[in-house]
């Protein structure tokens, strides 16, 4: 096989060690491999780098490891022609002899001959915002199984406060919760604690209040409404600096919540996870197969079969899939008729995924373009059929169900 780089470095990186591997192309036409063990602290990241650089090393070439990898990457970015992040999956050594040392130079070889490619990682900045995206994600579904959990022990009491509300964690719901918990128990008193269109079930609240509420009842809730309270102040600290951030990234919210069914906080958690540079992705569809929308594709044999959508960003997808979901609520919106189409046939998941490769993609187009989103309709599906052929299958439909019709066009 032709090898296409000269100069390359192999990095098998672990949680306490790295092993780098030197793969050099002498003029004779020899290979010349040097490998050595590091540490992952800061000194053994510096001894690292010079072996590399004393080297001659141009092509630095890494497996991505948990999250062992960031360290030794954030230390060698911009000291090197090429610093590539490799999928694991594609750089699999071949079964026998496997050794830290083999795998390094495995993983140098195979960039050496452009058999792997390298991943999307991006600039320290857009990194940052991430992190704070996702930790903000993980706050918020913590948050929702808190409200689960109260649910959980109200229901324990013999509360059936969801049996007349339709949410366990609402305004005139916490406060009838905290006077449970400060020591009332009259039915009717927490009743009268509702607030707005809730005053007119007060008499059925008056019966779901009556329960077996104990002391050990009131601590467990006191504890879940208090981490309530210390989520709902992290989740909106982290709106704000994340919004503080994204100040630069202005017009790209602009355009992305211009879409149906994207929010700003889908808006923000798009523009975090692929940098909005679409520059980086050549089509939508590299684009859709990197965040997991695209559909795969399986053959084996001259035959095919379902496999389901690629792997790509976790993150992103389940973002994206929310949005989709909300777009289908919409009304007279070009994707609430896709959702809708697509979900009588095949199922409201498979729908919600179609629709979110749809949205993606003409983020794609949105970003690349500077285009605010322009909705094609509701009928957008019918009016691309050809009003006769549409009229002749209607025609046959009416006389299926036994009725005769004369069909005649318009006059202009």
């Amino acid at each position: 096989m032709k090898q296409i780089r000269d100069k390359v470095g192999g990095l098998d990186v672990h949680r306490d060690s790295v092993v780098a591997c030197a793969r050099l192309q002498l003029p004779t036409g020899q290979v010349e491999v040097t490998k050595e063990r590091f540490a992952t602290t800061q000194e053994g990241l510096a001894e690292l780098t010079a072996f590399l650089m004393d080297a001659g090393v141009s092509t630095v070439a890494m497996e991505a490891t948990g999250i062992y990898w960031r360290t030794v990457y954030y230390a060698l970015e911009g000291l090197f022609g090429e610093l590539w992040l490799c999928n694991a999956q594609h750089v699999k050594n071949v079964p026998g002899r496997k050794t830290d040392l083999s795998d390094a130079e495995w993983l140098a070889d195979v960039a050496a001959h452009g058999m792997v490619r390298p991943s999307f990682v991006p600039p320290p900045e857009i990194r940052e915002l991430r992190e704070l995206t996702r930790y903000r994600k993980t706050q918020v579904d913590m948050r929702a199984h808190e409200i689960q959990r109260l649910e959980k022990c109200l229901q324990d009491a013999g509360i059936k406060l969801t049996s007349v509300t339709s949410k366990v964690w609402s305004q005139s719901s916490r406060e009838m919760i905290e006077a449970l918990i400060s020591g009332e128990r009259d039915a009717e008193v927490l009743a009268q604690m509702a607030k707005g269109v809730m005053r007119k079930k007060i008499d059925r609240l008056g019966v779901a209040l009556e329960g077996n509420f104990g002391r050990h009842h009131a601590l467990l809730c006191r504890q879940i409404v208090d981490h309530l309270n210390f989520l709902d102040r992290s989740i909106a600290m982290l709106s704000a600096d994340i919004c503080a951030r994204l100040v630069p990234f202005a017009p790209q919210v602009t355009i992305l919540t211009s879409i149906p069914g994207v929010s700003e906080v889908t808006a923000q958690v798009i523009v975090a996870e692929t940098g909005a540079d679409m520059s980086r992705f050549p089509t939508p569809g590299h684009l859709s197969a990197w965040a997991g929308v695209a559909p795969a594709s399986y053959e084996s044999a001259g035959k095919r079969r379902p496999a389901g959508t690629r792997h790509g960003s976790p993150w992103l997808r389940r973002t994206l899939i929310q949005a989709a979901r909300a777009a289908g609520r919409t009304k007279g919106t070009y994707y609430s008729a896709q959702y809708s189409r697509i979900a009588r046939r095949r199922g409201p998941n498979k729908a919600a995924v179609a629709v979110a490769h749809s949205i993606l993609e003409t983020a794609w187009h949105l970003l690349m373009t500077g285009a605010l989103y322009d909705d094609p309709g509701a009928d957008y599906f019918e009016r691309r059929h050809d009003p006769a052929v549409e009229a002749k299958r209607l025609q046959h439909r009416i006389e299926a169900l036994g009725f005769s019709v004369t069909v005649t066009e318009k006059a202009a």
